[in-house]
């Protein structure tokens, strides 16, 4: 009782502190229904069974912790792929930095103009797949989202998008407490590919929703930007439709606490979902902990599902990853594949996971596993011995550890600029 009061506490107070958008008819109904559902779970709080590697106060507490502004002189990453930009600075649309959002086969409006209409699409998505997502683990910090979230893109393709969206998150404010919430449509054929980069602010919630029709491909990269004091909670909800094709691949390499929940739901046959995620963390500048947290759901016939999750990390860094497939009966044919590794370069750093498989169906292939361990030595020797330095040598052991996540971008062009990026972090990093 004592706890379920506190969590009352934080929670009021948290709610005390934020303002509600101007919204009417279905979107305040919709930011209504989300506020009962996180006065009815309450915040996180460490005791709870999926924040039990990860404190969250640090994202509940009513204001967010100052972060130091990062100086990148580095060049903007997908900088060379044309592409469409959509800018927000500290969680706040600037149509200034942003390109013209008309393009062919898709509409691209801002959150708050849609909230503002009696009928939209959005009114089917909005608040609704993060409300399915919330069984059976509560997800209170998305549900703060759904309520709070004063800014955002919704977004319906309708036919092959000739290049990707691109969301540019800017952190200009030390202080910025930001919650972005999106709405992702695609209809049946339709292709669209949607692209995040940038620290975005001191203090980052947010949460995408998306639903994919029959015979739908999305595709998704997200690069998590380089500030150290950044904090950051993200949640996406995906529903994916028969033969529909999901695919989202996530780069971290700073920030003093990161946690990103995927929750997807294959609800028609056939249908395919592959999540991966790869995480440089470097505690020598700071305190790094990431959390990956992955709930997928098996709900139809002869759908495939993959995660594939790699962490790299030193100087007393912490990684987490929380990974559950759940085949629900009659989904037979279910292939679900899960891996977890860390490569830890020192004694210090520490990797938690906890991979789960709970299957009600009996003609299904799924398997998961985790590793954690060291650099090779014989590797790292052979290297050496052909005159490659010490921390050359670790670095590029580095990349073809985490390379089996990167390899999950089905874009080359996408995938070689995560890689050059990786190699200029890794350089960086050796140059001190």
């Amino acid at each position: 009782m004592a706890v379920a009061q506190t969590k009352l506490d934080l929670t009021e107070t948290r709610i005390s502190a934020l303002a509600m958008p101007q919204s009417k008819g279905w979107a305040q109904t919709a930011r209504a229904e989300a506020l009962a559902r996180l006065r009815a779970m309450g915040l996180p709080a460490r005791r709870d069974e999926y924040w039990r590697y990860t404190d969250p106060s640090s994202l509940t507490q009513a204001a967010a912790p100052r972060a130091a502004l990062h100086v990148d002189d580095e060049a903007p990453i997908f900088g060379e792929i044309d592409r469409l930009r959509i800018v927000f600075v500290d969680g706040v649309f600037d149509p200034a930095q942003s390109d013209d959002l008309a393009l062919t086969h898709v509409t691209i409006e801002r959150l708050s103009d849609v909230m503002a209409k009696d009928l939209h699409w959005a009114r089917e998505h909005y608040g609704v797949l993060e409300a399915a997502g919330q069984s059976p683990v509560a997800r209170p910090l998305a549900a703060l989202n759904t309520a709070f979230a004063s800014d955002g893109v919704v977004i319906r393709a309708t036919g092959i998008v000739e290049k990707p969206i691109s969301l540019v998150y800017l952190h200009n404010d030390s202080a910025s407490d930001a919650m972005v919430h999106h709405v992702v449509r695609v209809e049946s054929g339709a292709s669209l590919t949607l692209l995040e980069n940038g620290p975005a602010a001191a203090r980052f919630n947010n949460v995408t929703e998306i639903s994919l029709a029959d015979d739908g491909d999305f595709h998704h990269i997200r690069t998590q930007g380089r500030d150290h004091e950044r904090r950051a909670a993200t949640h996406i909800f995906a529903r994916l439709g028969a033969r529909s094709q999901y695919k989202s691949f996530t780069l971290t390499g700073n920030g003093v606490l990161t946690r990103n929940e995927h929750v997807i739901t294959l609800s028609g046959d056939d249908a395919s979902a592959h999540v991966a995620g790869a995480a440089l963390g470097d505690g020598a500048q700071g305190a790094f902990h990431h959390d990956d947290t992955v709930f997928i759901t098996h709900d139809a016939e002869r759908c495939e599902s993959r995660q594939v999750f790699k962490k790299v990390l030193r100087n007393g860094a912490v990684g987490v990853f929380q990974g559950k497939i759940l085949v629900k009966p009659g989904a037979q044919k279910t292939d679900g594949y899960q891996i977890s590794q860390s490569l830890l370069l020192d004694e210090d750093s520490v990797f938690l996971a906890k991979p789960e498989l709970e299957i009600y169906a009996d003609d299904v292939s799924c398997s998961h596993g985790s590793t954690t361990g060291a650099i090779d030595e014989t590797a790292l020797f052979y290297l050496r011995a052909r005159g490659v330095p010490r921390d050359v040598a670790t670095d590029l052991l580095v990349l073809a550890f985490i390379d089996e996540a990167i390899a999950e971008i089905a874009d080359e062009r996408l995938s070689a600029d995560i890689r050059n990026r990786l190699e200029l972090w890794l350089g960086r990093r050796r140059q001190g």
